[in-house]
Protein backbone atom coordinates (compact mmCIF):
# COMPACT_ATOMS: atom_id res chain seq x y z
CA UNK A 1 0.00 0.00 0.00
CA UNK A 2 2.85 2.29 1.09
CA UNK A 3 4.67 1.68 -2.22
CA UNK A 4 1.55 2.20 -4.01
CA UNK A 5 0.54 5.29 -2.61
CA UNK A 6 4.17 6.66 -3.71
CA UNK A 7 4.21 5.82 -6.62
CA UNK A 8 0.69 7.64 -7.13
CA UNK A 9 1.98 10.37 -5.77
CA UNK A 10 4.98 10.38 -8.05
CA UNK A 11 2.70 10.45 -10.76
CA UNK A 12 0.46 13.15 -9.63
CA UNK A 13 3.44 15.11 -9.41
CA UNK A 14 5.23 14.57 -12.55
CA UNK A 15 1.77 15.45 -14.32
CA UNK A 16 1.07 18.69 -12.87
CA UNK A 17 4.67 19.03 -14.26
CA UNK A 18 4.12 18.21 -17.76
CA UNK A 19 1.41 20.09 -17.37
CA UNK A 20 2.95 23.43 -16.05
CA UNK A 21 5.22 23.33 -18.75
CA UNK A 22 2.41 22.96 -22.01
CA UNK A 23 0.09 25.56 -22.09
CA UNK A 24 -2.14 24.18 -24.55
CA UNK A 25 -2.66 21.47 -22.37
CA UNK A 26 -5.75 21.30 -20.61
CA UNK A 27 -5.91 22.08 -17.00
CA UNK A 28 -8.08 19.29 -14.83
CA UNK A 29 -10.39 20.30 -12.87
CA UNK A 30 -10.44 21.08 -9.34
CA UNK A 31 -12.50 22.41 -6.52
CA UNK A 32 -12.08 25.50 -5.25
CA UNK A 33 -10.01 25.76 -2.03
CA UNK A 34 -13.43 26.44 0.35
CA UNK A 35 -15.03 23.85 -1.12
CA UNK A 36 -12.14 21.48 -0.50
CA UNK A 37 -11.46 22.49 2.73
CA UNK A 38 -15.29 20.89 3.90
CA UNK A 39 -14.66 18.06 1.77
CA UNK A 40 -11.45 17.43 3.41
CA UNK A 41 -13.02 18.31 6.81
CA UNK A 42 -16.23 16.08 6.29
CA UNK A 43 -13.98 13.50 5.48
CA UNK A 44 -12.01 13.87 8.76
CA UNK A 45 -15.57 13.75 10.74
CA UNK A 46 -16.71 10.52 8.44
CA UNK A 47 -13.22 8.95 9.22
CA UNK A 48 -13.20 9.24 12.89
CA UNK A 49 -17.80 8.09 13.09
CA UNK A 50 -16.41 4.81 11.56
CA UNK A 51 -13.55 4.51 14.32
CA UNK A 52 -17.08 4.65 16.81
CA UNK A 53 -19.52 2.62 15.21
CA UNK A 54 -18.62 -0.47 16.48
CA UNK A 55 -18.91 0.46 20.01
CA UNK A 56 -22.59 0.31 20.87
CA UNK A 57 -22.36 -2.69 18.55
CA UNK A 58 -19.92 -4.40 21.08
CA UNK A 59 -22.86 -5.91 23.13
CA UNK A 60 -24.56 -7.48 20.18
CA UNK A 61 -21.00 -9.27 19.23
CA UNK A 62 -20.42 -10.25 22.74
CA UNK A 63 -23.88 -11.62 22.98
CA UNK A 64 -23.30 -13.97 19.65
CA UNK A 65 -19.83 -14.77 19.93
CA UNK A 66 -19.61 -15.26 23.80
CA UNK A 67 -15.92 -12.84 24.30
CA UNK A 68 -15.32 -11.23 27.70
CA UNK A 69 -14.58 -7.55 28.44
CA UNK A 70 -10.85 -8.06 28.42
CA UNK A 71 -11.11 -9.39 24.77
CA UNK A 72 -13.21 -6.39 23.89
CA UNK A 73 -10.84 -4.08 24.89
CA UNK A 74 -8.53 -6.21 22.80
CA UNK A 75 -10.56 -5.55 20.00
CA UNK A 76 -10.74 -1.78 20.66
CA UNK A 77 -6.97 -1.28 21.10
CA UNK A 78 -5.53 -3.08 17.81
CA UNK A 79 -7.39 -0.43 16.01
CA UNK A 80 -5.67 2.31 17.93
CA UNK A 81 -2.22 0.20 17.65
CA UNK A 82 -2.62 -0.43 13.79
CA UNK A 83 -3.65 3.35 13.42
CA UNK A 84 -0.52 4.12 15.15
CA UNK A 85 1.83 2.22 13.09
CA UNK A 86 -0.26 3.53 10.33
CA UNK A 87 0.80 7.09 11.81
CA UNK A 88 4.71 6.28 12.18
CA UNK A 89 5.39 5.18 9.27
CA UNK A 90 3.55 6.88 6.05
CA UNK A 91 2.05 9.56 8.48
CA UNK A 92 4.06 12.18 7.28
CA UNK A 93 3.90 10.76 3.32
CA UNK A 94 1.97 13.26 2.37
CA UNK A 95 4.53 15.99 2.29
CA UNK A 96 7.02 14.23 -0.23
CA UNK A 97 4.01 12.48 -2.64
CA UNK A 98 0.46 14.58 -1.63
CA UNK A 99 -2.15 14.90 0.42
CA UNK A 100 -4.93 13.61 -2.48
CA UNK A 101 -3.15 10.16 -3.57
CA UNK A 102 -2.82 9.49 0.15
CA UNK A 103 -6.44 10.49 1.07
CA UNK A 104 -8.02 8.75 -1.37
CA UNK A 105 -6.11 5.58 -0.85
CA UNK A 106 -6.71 5.57 2.90
CA UNK A 107 -10.54 5.90 2.26
CA UNK A 108 -10.15 3.09 -0.45
CA UNK A 109 -9.22 1.07 2.73
CA UNK A 110 -11.33 2.33 4.92
CA UNK A 111 -14.13 0.80 2.71
CA UNK A 112 -12.75 -2.75 2.80
CA UNK A 113 -12.24 -2.37 6.39
CA UNK A 114 -16.26 -2.19 6.66
CA UNK A 115 -16.79 -4.81 3.88
CA UNK A 116 -14.28 -6.74 7.04
CA UNK A 117 -16.45 -5.78 9.31
CA UNK A 118 -20.16 -7.31 7.58
CA UNK A 119 -18.76 -10.32 6.72
CA UNK A 120 -17.21 -10.86 10.09
CA UNK A 121 -18.36 -14.32 12.08
CA UNK A 122 -16.35 -14.14 15.29
CA UNK A 123 -13.64 -12.42 16.78
CA UNK A 124 -10.62 -13.11 14.30
CA UNK A 125 -12.68 -11.77 11.57
CA UNK A 126 -13.70 -8.62 14.25
CA UNK A 127 -10.14 -8.09 15.19
CA UNK A 128 -9.14 -8.05 11.10
CA UNK A 129 -11.67 -5.59 10.33
CA UNK A 130 -10.14 -3.59 13.21
CA UNK A 131 -6.76 -3.59 12.29
CA UNK A 132 -7.68 -2.43 8.58
CA UNK A 133 -9.73 0.09 9.84
CA UNK A 134 -6.39 1.37 12.29
CA UNK A 135 -3.86 1.31 9.53
CA UNK A 136 -6.96 2.92 7.00
CA UNK A 137 -7.25 6.33 9.71
CA UNK A 138 -3.61 6.11 10.28
CA UNK A 139 -2.74 7.04 6.68
CA UNK A 140 -5.11 9.27 6.57
CA UNK A 141 -4.91 11.46 9.75
CA UNK A 142 -1.46 13.04 8.93
CA UNK A 143 -2.53 14.04 5.99
CA UNK A 144 -5.75 15.67 6.47
CA UNK A 145 -4.71 17.26 9.55
CA UNK A 146 -2.18 19.03 6.82
CA UNK A 147 -4.34 19.26 4.22
CA UNK A 148 -6.82 21.51 6.24
CA UNK A 149 -4.78 23.62 7.79
CA UNK A 150 -3.25 24.38 4.19
CA UNK A 151 -6.97 24.73 2.93
CA UNK A 152 -8.49 26.86 6.12
CA UNK A 153 -9.92 30.10 4.90
CA UNK A 154 -9.02 32.04 7.93
CA UNK A 155 -6.05 31.51 10.72
CA UNK A 156 -8.68 30.06 13.25
CA UNK A 157 -11.15 27.42 10.80
CA UNK A 158 -8.18 24.80 10.27
CA UNK A 159 -7.20 24.29 14.11
CA UNK A 160 -11.44 24.59 14.80
CA UNK A 161 -11.85 21.50 12.68
CA UNK A 162 -9.06 19.63 13.52
CA UNK A 163 -10.06 19.57 16.87
CA UNK A 164 -13.75 19.41 16.21
CA UNK A 165 -13.88 16.92 13.45
CA UNK A 166 -12.63 13.93 15.64
CA UNK A 167 -14.75 14.73 18.87
CA UNK A 168 -17.86 14.99 16.47
CA UNK A 169 -16.79 12.46 14.56
CA UNK A 170 -16.43 9.97 17.36
CA UNK A 171 -20.43 11.79 18.64
CA UNK A 172 -22.00 11.00 16.26
CA UNK A 173 -20.33 7.49 15.00
CA UNK A 174 -21.56 6.28 18.35
CA UNK A 175 -25.23 7.80 18.96
CA UNK A 176 -25.83 6.83 15.00
CA UNK A 177 -24.86 3.70 15.06
CA UNK A 178 -26.70 3.24 19.22
CA UNK A 179 -29.81 4.24 17.31
CA UNK A 180 -29.70 2.10 14.70
CA UNK A 181 -28.82 -0.95 16.78
CA UNK A 182 -32.05 -0.24 18.77
CA UNK A 183 -34.07 0.86 16.30
CA UNK A 184 -33.44 -0.91 13.32
CA UNK A 185 -33.01 -4.09 11.63
CA UNK A 186 -29.73 -5.72 10.85
CA UNK A 187 -27.62 -2.95 12.53
CA UNK A 188 -24.32 -5.26 11.94
CA UNK A 189 -25.13 -4.85 8.22
CA UNK A 190 -26.42 -1.66 8.19
CA UNK A 191 -24.42 0.89 10.33
CA UNK A 192 -20.89 -0.38 8.29
CA UNK A 193 -23.52 0.13 4.62
CA UNK A 194 -24.13 3.16 5.59
CA UNK A 195 -20.67 4.63 6.30
CA UNK A 196 -19.27 2.79 2.58
CA UNK A 197 -21.64 5.04 0.77
CA UNK A 198 -20.58 7.88 2.59
CA UNK A 199 -17.01 7.32 1.77
CA UNK A 200 -17.99 6.31 -1.71
CA UNK A 201 -19.61 9.96 -1.55
CA UNK A 202 -16.50 11.51 -0.49
CA UNK A 203 -13.58 9.92 -2.25
CA UNK A 204 -15.11 10.77 -5.58
CA UNK A 205 -15.18 14.50 -4.37
CA UNK A 206 -11.29 13.74 -2.99
CA UNK A 207 -10.38 12.96 -6.45
CA UNK A 208 -10.68 16.38 -7.09
CA UNK A 209 -9.07 18.36 -4.12
CA UNK A 210 -6.49 20.74 -5.25
CA UNK A 211 -2.77 19.89 -4.14
CA UNK A 212 -1.34 21.69 -1.48
CA UNK A 213 1.75 19.46 -0.36
CA UNK A 214 5.48 20.98 -0.82
CA UNK A 215 5.25 17.86 -2.90
CA UNK A 216 9.40 17.18 -1.70
CA UNK A 217 9.05 13.91 -3.51
CA UNK A 218 10.38 10.44 -3.35
CA UNK A 219 13.54 10.01 -5.06
CA UNK A 220 14.18 6.34 -4.87
CA UNK A 221 12.97 3.19 -3.40
CA UNK A 222 16.21 3.53 -0.70
CA UNK A 223 14.33 7.03 -0.27
CA UNK A 224 11.16 5.72 0.21
CA UNK A 225 12.20 3.22 2.83
CA UNK A 226 13.74 5.97 5.07
CA UNK A 227 10.28 8.29 4.78
CA UNK A 228 8.41 5.16 6.40
CA UNK A 229 10.96 3.98 9.12
CA UNK A 230 8.39 4.31 12.35
CA UNK A 231 9.91 7.57 13.53
CA UNK A 232 8.07 10.70 15.91
CA UNK A 233 9.58 13.32 14.82
CA UNK A 234 9.28 17.29 16.38
CA UNK A 235 11.43 19.84 14.98
CA UNK A 236 13.79 21.29 17.82
CA UNK A 237 12.60 24.79 18.07
CA UNK A 238 9.34 23.46 19.04
CA UNK A 239 10.24 20.62 21.59
CA UNK A 240 9.02 22.93 24.96
CA UNK A 241 5.57 23.70 24.13
CA UNK A 242 5.17 20.46 22.85
CA UNK A 243 6.29 18.55 25.63
CA UNK A 244 4.07 20.62 27.82
CA UNK A 245 0.63 19.79 25.44
CA UNK A 246 1.29 16.04 25.73
CA UNK A 247 -0.02 15.44 29.39
CA UNK A 248 -3.49 17.01 28.10
CA UNK A 249 -2.74 15.10 24.73
CA UNK A 250 -2.83 11.65 27.02
CA UNK A 251 -5.50 12.82 29.26
CA UNK A 252 -8.17 13.53 26.74
CA UNK A 253 -7.48 10.53 24.65
CA UNK A 254 -7.18 8.24 27.55
CA UNK A 255 -10.41 9.47 28.82
CA UNK A 256 -11.60 8.97 25.06
CA UNK A 257 -10.87 5.36 24.93
CA UNK A 258 -12.50 4.20 28.01
CA UNK A 259 -15.89 5.64 27.10
CA UNK A 260 -15.52 4.10 24.06
CA UNK A 261 -14.16 0.76 25.23
CA UNK A 262 -16.36 0.08 28.58
CA UNK A 263 -18.33 2.94 28.58
CA UNK A 264 -21.60 1.23 27.40
CA UNK A 265 -20.26 -1.76 29.64
CA UNK A 266 -20.39 1.13 32.58
CA UNK A 267 -23.89 1.84 31.74
CA UNK A 268 -25.30 -1.59 31.74
CA UNK A 269 -23.20 -3.23 34.91
CA UNK A 270 -22.76 0.06 37.30
CA UNK A 271 -26.20 1.80 36.43
CA UNK A 272 -27.88 -1.75 35.43
CA UNK A 273 -29.12 0.32 31.76
CA UNK A 274 -29.78 -2.11 29.46
CA UNK A 275 -30.84 0.51 26.62
CA UNK A 276 -28.31 0.88 23.51
CA UNK A 277 -29.59 4.21 22.65
CA UNK A 278 -28.28 4.97 25.95
CA UNK A 279 -25.08 3.29 26.03
CA UNK A 280 -24.51 5.22 22.38
CA UNK A 281 -25.30 8.49 24.45
CA UNK A 282 -23.02 7.99 26.64
CA UNK A 283 -19.84 8.61 24.57
CA UNK A 284 -21.61 10.75 22.33
CA UNK A 285 -22.38 13.16 25.62
CA UNK A 286 -18.65 13.13 25.94
CA UNK A 287 -17.32 14.02 21.99
CA UNK A 288 -20.83 16.11 21.33
CA UNK A 289 -20.10 18.51 24.62
CA UNK A 290 -16.29 18.63 23.36
CA UNK A 291 -17.08 19.90 19.77
CA UNK A 292 -19.56 22.49 21.25
CA UNK A 293 -17.12 23.68 23.75
CA UNK A 294 -14.12 23.88 21.06
CA UNK A 295 -16.64 26.28 18.80
CA UNK A 296 -17.74 28.11 21.84
CA UNK A 297 -13.90 29.58 23.00
CA UNK A 298 -12.53 29.16 19.38
CA UNK A 299 -11.64 33.22 19.06
CA UNK A 300 -9.46 32.83 22.66
CA UNK A 301 -6.04 32.14 23.18
CA UNK A 302 -4.79 29.09 22.95
CA UNK A 303 -2.84 29.44 26.52
CA UNK A 304 -5.98 30.19 28.14
CA UNK A 305 -7.77 27.95 26.09
CA UNK A 306 -5.46 24.54 27.49
CA UNK A 307 -5.24 26.03 31.00
CA UNK A 308 -9.00 25.95 31.21
CA UNK A 309 -9.51 23.15 29.46
CA UNK A 310 -7.60 20.84 31.40
CA UNK A 311 -9.20 22.39 34.76
CA UNK A 312 -12.32 21.44 33.41
CA UNK A 313 -12.07 18.26 32.22
CA UNK A 314 -10.15 17.28 35.42
CA UNK A 315 -13.71 18.72 36.98
CA UNK A 316 -16.01 16.65 34.78
CA UNK A 317 -14.01 13.09 35.81
CA UNK A 318 -14.01 13.85 39.16
CA UNK A 319 -17.90 14.40 38.95
CA UNK A 320 -18.43 11.67 36.62
CA UNK A 321 -16.65 9.46 39.68
CA UNK A 322 -18.59 10.42 42.10
CA UNK A 323 -21.75 9.42 40.00
CA UNK A 324 -20.00 6.22 39.64
CA UNK A 325 -19.70 5.59 43.26
CA UNK A 326 -23.40 6.32 44.13
CA UNK A 327 -24.87 5.07 41.04
CA UNK A 328 -26.88 8.37 40.01
CA UNK A 329 -26.50 8.03 36.29
CA UNK A 330 -27.88 11.18 35.84
CA UNK A 331 -25.01 12.99 37.68
CA UNK A 332 -22.60 10.49 35.59
CA UNK A 333 -23.96 12.08 32.36
CA UNK A 334 -23.38 15.57 33.64
CA UNK A 335 -19.81 14.51 34.70
CA UNK A 336 -19.02 13.20 31.47
CA UNK A 337 -20.53 16.71 29.25
CA UNK A 338 -18.38 18.37 31.41
CA UNK A 339 -15.02 16.56 30.86
CA UNK A 340 -15.99 16.34 27.07
CA UNK A 341 -16.16 20.34 27.29
CA UNK A 342 -12.42 19.99 28.71
CA UNK A 343 -11.44 17.85 25.87
CA UNK A 344 -12.95 19.80 23.30
CA UNK A 345 -11.32 22.85 24.84
CA UNK A 346 -7.77 21.41 25.85
CA UNK A 347 -7.18 19.86 22.41
CA UNK A 348 -8.37 22.96 20.07
CA UNK A 349 -5.49 24.69 22.11
CA UNK A 350 -3.30 22.05 21.48
CA UNK A 351 -3.81 22.32 17.53
CA UNK A 352 -3.96 26.25 17.76
CA UNK A 353 -0.79 26.34 19.37
CA UNK A 354 0.63 23.29 16.93
CA UNK A 355 -0.53 24.87 13.65
CA UNK A 356 0.60 28.81 14.80
CA UNK A 357 4.44 27.06 15.36
CA UNK A 358 4.98 24.32 13.15
CA UNK A 359 6.28 25.22 9.18
CA UNK A 360 4.26 24.19 6.53
CA UNK A 361 6.68 21.88 5.35
CA UNK A 362 6.52 19.60 8.57
CA UNK A 363 3.00 20.00 9.65
CA UNK A 364 2.79 16.14 7.62
CA UNK A 365 5.10 14.73 10.17
CA UNK A 366 4.33 17.14 13.11
CA UNK A 367 0.38 16.45 13.23
CA UNK A 368 0.86 12.56 12.65
CA UNK A 369 3.21 13.01 15.45
CA UNK A 370 0.76 14.51 17.70
CA UNK A 371 -1.69 11.72 16.75
CA UNK A 372 0.50 9.02 17.02
CA UNK A 373 1.06 9.98 20.66
CA UNK A 374 -2.72 10.98 21.05
CA UNK A 375 -3.54 7.12 19.64
CA UNK A 376 -0.99 5.35 21.59
CA UNK A 377 -2.94 7.13 25.12
CA UNK A 378 -6.18 5.95 23.27
CA UNK A 379 -5.14 2.46 23.15
CA UNK A 380 -3.12 1.34 26.22
CA UNK A 381 -5.11 2.69 29.05
CA UNK A 382 -7.89 1.02 27.42
CA UNK A 383 -6.24 -2.31 27.32
CA UNK A 384 -5.05 -2.02 30.54
CA UNK A 385 -8.11 -1.10 31.79
CA UNK A 386 -9.66 -3.80 30.36
CA UNK A 387 -7.41 -6.56 32.37
CA UNK A 388 -8.03 -4.33 35.44
CA UNK A 389 -11.61 -5.05 34.93
CA UNK A 390 -10.88 -8.64 35.32
CA UNK A 391 -9.00 -8.44 38.39
CA UNK A 392 -10.58 -5.62 40.43
CA UNK A 393 -14.21 -4.78 39.02
CA UNK A 394 -15.77 -2.34 36.51
CA UNK A 395 -16.43 0.48 39.55
CA UNK A 396 -13.07 0.31 41.44
CA UNK A 397 -11.08 0.56 37.62
CA UNK A 398 -13.09 3.49 36.64
CA UNK A 399 -12.20 5.05 39.72
CA UNK A 400 -8.63 4.51 39.38
CA UNK A 401 -8.39 5.77 35.68
CA UNK A 402 -10.38 8.49 36.54
CA UNK A 403 -7.60 9.55 38.87
CA UNK A 404 -4.66 8.71 36.45
CA UNK A 405 -6.78 11.16 33.87
CA UNK A 406 -7.58 13.83 36.62
CA UNK A 407 -3.70 13.91 37.70
CA UNK A 408 -2.37 14.21 33.84
CA UNK A 409 -5.23 17.15 33.31
CA UNK A 410 -3.92 18.70 36.44
CA UNK A 411 0.16 18.61 34.96
CA UNK A 412 -1.25 20.12 31.64
CA UNK A 413 -2.58 22.92 33.58
CA UNK A 414 -0.11 23.81 35.84
CA UNK A 415 3.24 23.69 33.25
CA UNK A 416 1.19 26.35 31.15
CA UNK A 417 0.40 28.09 34.12
CA UNK A 418 3.84 28.73 34.93
CA UNK A 419 4.57 29.22 31.94
CA UNK A 420 2.30 32.05 31.89
CA UNK A 421 3.90 33.56 34.91
CA UNK A 422 7.15 33.29 33.64
CA UNK A 423 6.37 34.95 30.48
CA UNK A 424 4.77 38.21 32.28
CA UNK A 425 7.54 37.96 34.26
CA UNK A 426 10.01 38.47 31.34
CA UNK A 427 7.30 41.72 30.21
CA UNK A 428 6.83 40.79 26.54
CA UNK A 429 6.89 36.83 25.23
CA UNK A 430 9.80 35.22 23.45
CA UNK A 431 8.99 34.07 19.88
CA UNK A 432 9.84 30.72 18.99
CA UNK A 433 11.30 27.84 21.59
CA UNK A 434 8.89 27.71 24.26
CA UNK A 435 6.29 30.37 23.74
CA UNK A 436 2.98 29.70 23.37
CA UNK A 437 1.35 32.49 21.14
CA UNK A 438 -1.73 34.53 22.65
CA UNK A 439 -2.55 35.72 18.74
CA UNK A 440 -3.01 33.87 15.92
CA UNK A 441 0.00 33.27 13.33
CA UNK A 442 -1.28 32.83 9.54
CA UNK A 443 -0.36 29.22 8.48
CA UNK A 444 -2.11 29.49 5.37
CA UNK A 445 -0.07 28.68 2.11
Amino acid sequence: MIVALAEVGTYVVNVESDIAISPRTRMPRRLPHGVAFWVVGLTYLVTMATSAAPSPLYPIYQSNWGFSSTTLTVVFAVYALALLAALLTVGGLSDHVGRKPILVGSVALLVVSLLLFIVADGVAGLIAARIVQGLAAGAAIGAMNAAVVDLQPSNTAGPLVNSVAPSLGLASGALGAGLLVQLAPAPTVLVYAMLIGALVVLAVALAFLPETSALRGVESKRHLARLVLPRMAVPADIRTPFLLIVPALVATWSLGGFHLSLGSSIIRSVFGIDNHIIGGLESFALFFSGSLAAAFVRHRTPRTVMIAGALVLATGVAISLVAVSTSIVALYFIGTAVAGAGWGSAFLGAMRTLGAIVPAADRGSMFATTFAISYLAFSLPAVVGGFAVHLFGLEQTALAYGGFVILLAMISAVGFGITSRRERSRSSPIEGAGNFPDAEVSTGV
